[in-house]
């Protein structure tokens, strides 16, 4: 019984510190950022903050600020909100009684008695600090780290692959690809990846002389250095590594700033492709990760160190970011889509136009939560 009680504890021990610990710190950084995005622009416009909240369901711990915020931490710490005075819900859906029985004096911190413009205003500063943040991550990490890159050269060629028809010979470097400049070899794998099934232009050095290929990436699963299956576009190339031949490009923090908005921007580029893919067929809605999936990875990623680990908050935090601006009620981009309209129509949509639109958005969010559980659990090894 002793030694059962002892696996037990080693393994809710091996758990808590491998995948909680990890994902909470991820997932803290993401949601404090992107309700704090709400949470400054609403004060800016001078709406009223009743809370701002890590986490959903009971309290755990918390204070009030001066402004009579209720800043707190809950119990279920898969998300977060910002409630404003007006609100009904965290869902910052209104309460139709209390916004007609509210003084002037309270009209004026009501966030639903603002007009159109500071409302969407708030509602998109969450978003967008999602990008500010990973913009920010990414800045910092090419400031104090600089930019690991090892040549775009082939050193290995298979056979019947997309390489071998499009005439690569070893030794050949790769400098750019359809026009975009290629630094380093993960630069290329990046396209290729990205790219199965099209036709790509590759500009190549091969001695002392530029040849131009064309070739089209091949759909393969591949696995990750923890078993992860991907499903990437892949030339066949090979590229053997040798002491020193991974060079560390020291950037000025201008270059670095640079560095990070196109960092952050093929990152969303890859990810509104993914999502195109899986309406046009062309991609599998399996590879889509939920809370589950982000536990498991953030655990896997903090083995290799602390900066990789802020990188996938970076990752994650544009990731949330372009979540939340999807066109569905419930989320930001839902709010979005309910002020566009009432700026057309030049009066809000009625009361159960919009109650209709939530339930259908929770509805759509809650299929999507099973779906990504689902997926997440048959993930999970020993599934």
């Amino acid at each position: 019984m002793a030694e059962f009680f002892l696996h037990s504890f080693n393994t809710l021990s091996h758990l808590l510190v491998g995948y909680a610990i990890p994902f909470l710190f991820v997932l803290a950084i993401v949601v404090f950022f992107h309700e704090l995005g709400h949470f400054l622009v609403a004060r800016w416009a001078g709406v009223k903050v009743l809370t701002f909240s890590l986490g959903f369901g009971p309290e755990l711990v918390g204070f009030f600020d001066r402004h009579g915020t209720r800043w707190k931490i809950s119990a279920v710490p898969l998300g977060g909100y910002v409630k404003f005075f007006g609100d009904d819900t965290e869902a910052s859906t209104p309460s139709a009684e209390a916004l007609a029985n509210m003084t002037e004096e309270e009209r004026a911190g009501s966030f639903h008695h603002k007009k159109v413009g500071p409302r969407a205003a708030i509602v998109a500063a969450g978003p967008i600090a999602n990008f500010v943040l990973a913009v920010a991550i990414f800045t910092v990490l090419f400031t104090f780290f600089g930019k690991p890159s090892t040549s775009a050269r082939v050193d290995k060629i298979e056979a019947n692959s997309a390489a071998a028809a499009a005439g690569f010979q070893v030794g050949d470097v790769v400098i750019s690809i359809d026009g975009t400049r290629i630094d380093s070899f993960n630069d290329m794998q990046r396209i290729v990846g990205t790219h199965a099934g099209d036709t790509l232009n590759f500009v190549v050095k091969r001695g002392d002389s530029t040849v131009q290929l064309s070739g089209t990436p091949q759909l393969r699963e591949m696995k990750d250095g923890f078993g992860n299956t991907q499903r990437l576009g892949v030339l066949g190339i090979t590229r053997q590594t040798a002491p020193g031949d991974t060079l560390t490009e020291r950037v000025d923090p201008a270059t670095a700033f640079w560095l990070g908005i196109k960092e952050t921007w093929f990152v969303i580029e890859r990810t509104l492709s993914y999502v195109g893919g899986i309406f046009t067929g062309r991609e599998a809605a399996d590879q889509i990760g939920g809370p589950l999936r982000i536990a498991q990875i953030s655990g896997q990623v903090a083995t290799l160190g602390l900066i990789p680990l802020i990188q996938l908050s970076a990752v994650l935090s544009i990731s949330i970011g372009l979540l939340n601006l999807f066109p569905v009620p419930l989320l930001d981009g839902g709010h979005l889509l309910f002020y566009t309209v009432e700026a057309v129509r030049g009066r809000p949509l009625s009361e159960r136009a919009q109650e209709m639109g939530f339930r259908i958005g929770l509805g759509l969010v809650l299929m999507l939560m099973v779906f990504v559980t689902y997926h997440d659990i048959l993930r999970l090894p020993g599934s």
